[in-house]
């Protein structure tokens, strides 16, 4: 069956588990640093976050970013830096200039 046919509770339901699992696998994936997501599809952790805390805000609902990251990252944003981020290469700064037609729209990158 197609995601279109299926009624709206149960594909908001199935949307949103699928959204879980990335966050999960995300939160599994430490060593798969933001910089190389976004360089490869144009979104990361951050910008999970962002659409999340913008959904949020389109219901009235009040999140910050900070909370809307901590959801994403499993941990305080400082945390996961501290523990699991490495700097960024010059090669990889350079690829991040040179995708960033392609990063989406919500994060803050165009």
């Amino acid at each position: 069956m197609k995601i279109e046919d299926i009624d709206q509770k149960s594909r908001t339901e199935i949307e949103a588990a699928a959204f879980r699992g990335l966050v999960a696998h995300l939160q599994k994936r430490t060593d798969a640093q933001n910089i190389d997501i976004m360089n490869l599809a144009g979104f990361c952790r951050n910008c999970l976050s962002k659409w999340m805390r913008a959904e949020a805000e389109t219901r009235g609902i009040e999140m910050s970013y900070d909370d809307a990251r901590e959801a994403v990252y499993g941990m305080p944003y400082d945390d996961w830096k501290n523990k699991h981020q490495v700097g960024a290469s010059d090669e990889q700064k350079q690829k991040f200039e040179e995708t960033k037609p392609l990063h989406a729209d919500i994060s803050g990158h165009n």
